[in-house]
């Protein structure tokens, strides 16, 4: 069933545990992450990030995640990932998305909170939820010229009360596209994040992230975990073997089959590992 991130996430919150957020790209990958989370009989958040947006059209990708959520026995969330303009955000609501991100974290505090705002005002009249994000998570690759910057709790706080976003990104040691797990959480600058604001917390770039820590994090406020590096491994590398060992064969959709599997696996054992198994 479709739903939004507010709902799901009310019960992470009150319970101590994460919901996992999969960057899906297409069909394939998106079926397996909810088949994995029906396994489970766990709530999942589907999301398109920039990179899966302008390979398909939002409103065409829209259509094939909001049909796979709707048929589900368990709650989805259809949510786009770093939208980084209203007109983006816009599109992704008209689609039908049950939650959008803005992603203004590059921005001066005063202009990300205004944007925001805008963001969660238009929301509301489709009946969606929204993240925003204060600091700002990196990526792993430096030709990307990404800035990082640590989130600054007192800015947090100023941030989710002129905004009321339904859950805040925010960075505290991880980086984006990281394939091995080497992030170092930053647990002092979560516990005073913590301290001064009560709502939900998005952790981006969790591929990167122990298990032990994705535990701990999971028990905390972090409500909500990024995933995608971890899924597009297991499929591109298992696709690549698939093609290596059957030269001859053309049809891809006999390629699909092993990495969706894959796909499928790892989203179970991310989904175990945040805990709301155990709600």
């Amino acid at each position: 069933m479709l739903v939004t991130l507010k709902d799901i996430l009310k019960e992470a919150y009150k319970n101590k545990y994460a919901i996992a957020g999969f960057n899906v790209y297409g069909y394939e990958d998106a079926v397996s992450v909810v088949r994995a989370s029906e396994k489970v009989n766990l709530p999942v958040i589907l999301m398109t990030n920039v990179d899966a947006i302008k390979h398909m059209p939002v409103k065409i990708l829209g259509k094939i995640l909001i049909e796979i959520a709707e048929k589900a026995t368990v709650p989805v969330v259809v949510h786009l990932d770093h939208g980084k303009s209203l007109d983006i955000v816009k599109e992704a609501l008209e689609a039908g998305y049950s939650s959008v991100m803005y992603d203004g974290s590059a921005l001066p505090l005063e202009e990300n909170i205004q944007n925001t705002k805008a963001v969660v005002d238009l929301a509301k009249t489709y009946g969606a939820s929204v993240e925003g994000e204060i600091g700002s998570v990196g990526y792993s690759d430096p030709t990307l010229n990404a800035n990082a910057a640590y989130t600054d709790p007192k800015e947090a706080k100023v941030f989710y009360e002129k905004t009321g976003v339904d859950a805040l990104a925010v960075a505290i040691g991880t980086l984006h596209r990281m394939t091995e797990q080497e992030a170092v959480i930053q647990y002092d600058l979560l516990d005073q994040i913590e301290a001064l604001i009560d709502v939900p917390l998005v952790l981006h770039g969790s591929t990167g992230v122990q298990d032990v820590d994705l535990v701990k994090l999971a028990s905390r406020g972090i409500c909500k975990v990024n995933i995608g590096t971890a899924i597009r491994m297991a499929f591109g590398h298992t696709m690549r073997n698939e093609v290596n060992d059957n030269p001859l064969e053309f049809d891809r959709i006999k390629w699909f089959k092993k990495p969706m599997v894959e796909v499928e696996q790892v989203a179970i054992h991310k989904m175990r590992i945040l805990g709301g198994e155990n709600a």
